[in-house]
């Protein structure tokens, strides 16, 4: 079965977003081409990483001798989106693993999303589950994904996007001063010492 690529190349909208509470927040990568959405499912961290990561890629790339590609340094004013997800948000998949790249010959960001794939490897008896390495089995083992969301966006959506799920992952709940936990409306019981 040929894998499905929700394909964006130049989106009119790209954003992380959240629905629900702080504590039970459900983060949501989004893109929109005119009336086509996509959306698929993150974990906080996977938001978080995202960002950062596009972030160290600008910043490099800002630092090149001249800054010949016009990296900006801060979001361009007119690209804030501080809009909610479009309604309803209904994700193609939870995301797995993703990638992120720079093609030089359009001057843009480009983010990868694949599926969480599940394998099972039932080639071994319950009763041997010291051998499920055996040479029998294959060195590699290679499953297509079905889906992928695949997003190229300029430089400064780029940079736009990034902090905008910054700011979005900082919304959620209040950490903890000395454990580091996230503090719960209802209260917090610190597992450290001289904790509240």
């Amino acid at each position: 079965m040929p894998t499905i690529v929700h394909g964006f190349d130049w989106p009119d909208r790209v954003v992380v977003g959240t629905v629900g509470q702080p504590g039970s927040r459900s983060f949501y990568l989004q893109a929109r081409s005119g009336s086509r959405v996509t959306s698929v499912a993150l974990e906080k961290e996977q938001s978080a990483v995202l960002a950062e990561k596009i972030e160290e890629i600008l910043d490099e790339l800002r630092s090149a001798e001249g800054n010949p590609l016009s990296i900006p340094d801060s979001t361009p004013l007119e690209l804030i989106d501080n809009d909610p997800l479009e309604q309803p948000v209904e994700p193609a998949f939870r995301t797995g693993t993703m990638s992120l790249g720079w093609d030089p010959s359009t001057l843009q960001v480009v983010i990868e999303a694949f599926p969480i794939i599940e394998v099972e490897i039932d080639d071994a008896p319950d009763d041997d589950i010291d051998n499920v390495f055996d040479d029998d089995l294959p060195d590699v083992l290679r499953v297509e994904p079905e889906e992928m969301m695949v997003v190229r966006i300029p430089v400064g959506t780029a940079r736009a996007f990034a902090k905008r799920t910054l700011e979005i992952v900082g919304a959620g709940r209040p950490l903890c001063p000395l454990c580091g936990t996230p503090v719960d409306p209802e209260g917090h019981t610190c597992a450290l010492p001289g904790g509240f």
